[in-house]
């Protein structure tokens, strides 16, 4: 089958994480392609299966303990989210190449518009000079069906981040595409690059003989 990406626009975070536990269910029984689904979270803290002390948490914020990988962090308007609903059968079962190729999908993207980013040995996301965290990733794997996905931060606001520890990090690290472009940039400006790049790097199926590894924490 071909691959498949949806815009939902803005979403409650709780609404797109019970539609997304959904398509999962249907990609493990073929009823869809591998699909990429884009959106912009309403604010909310979400907390992965490393954990985080609520009393470090904002207390004005929803937060909802989720079953990805990585530790806390923030999904607010002007982040575009995109989680990834692929069927691991077709690509050797292997974890760590997957959250790989998730990342270069945000690699691709964002210097599509300028921006010169990569990945930082043994810390999960995308970096930028390898101080400054522009995305965070974080998934899970049930019956070999991967969901959840990256949070690419565009014109976010970062103040949200410095009232915390994302990812266990300062939240001073975390960057943007308009902070590091200088000039406001719409989320929307950042959904064709991102789809070019799904396309780039999940549009064909390879097998790789590989035990599966759990991803680090974001």
């Amino acid at each position: 089958m071909p691959l498949a990406a949806h815009d939902w626009g803005r979403t409650e975070y709780r609404d797109a994480l019970a539609r997304m536990r959904a398509l999962r269910g249907d990609r493990r029984a073929g009823r869809i392609p591998d699909t990429l689904l884009l959106t912009e979270h309403e604010p909310v803290i979400t907390v992965g299966v490393g954990g985080a002390d609520p009393a470090t948490l904002p207390s004005d914020l929803p937060v909802v303990p989720v079953e990805r990988g990585g530790l806390a962090t923030y999904h607010g308007p002007g982040q575009l989210v995109g989680y990834a609903i692929v069927d691991l059968d077709a690509r050797g079962r292997d974890v760590r190449r997957f959250v790989h190729d998730l990342e270069e999908v945000v690699v691709q993207a964002v210097g599509a518009v300028g921006v010169s980013a990569s990945r930082l040995p043994g810390k999960r996301g995308v970096w930028v000079d390898g101080s400054r965290k522009i995305a965070s990733v974080g998934v899970a794997v049930e019956e070999w069906v991967t969901f959840h996905g990256f949070a690419l931060n565009v014109e976010v606001d970062l103040a949200e981040f410095a009232r915390f520890e994302p990812c266990g990090l300062p939240g001073s690290v975390m960057t943007s595409v308009s902070r590091e472009l200088g000039r406001p940039v719409e989320v929307a400006e950042m959904g064709a690059p991102v789809r070019a790049a799904w396309e780039s790097v999940f549009g064909a199926p390879y097998v790789r003989a590989a035990a599966a590894v759990a991803p680090a924490p974001a």
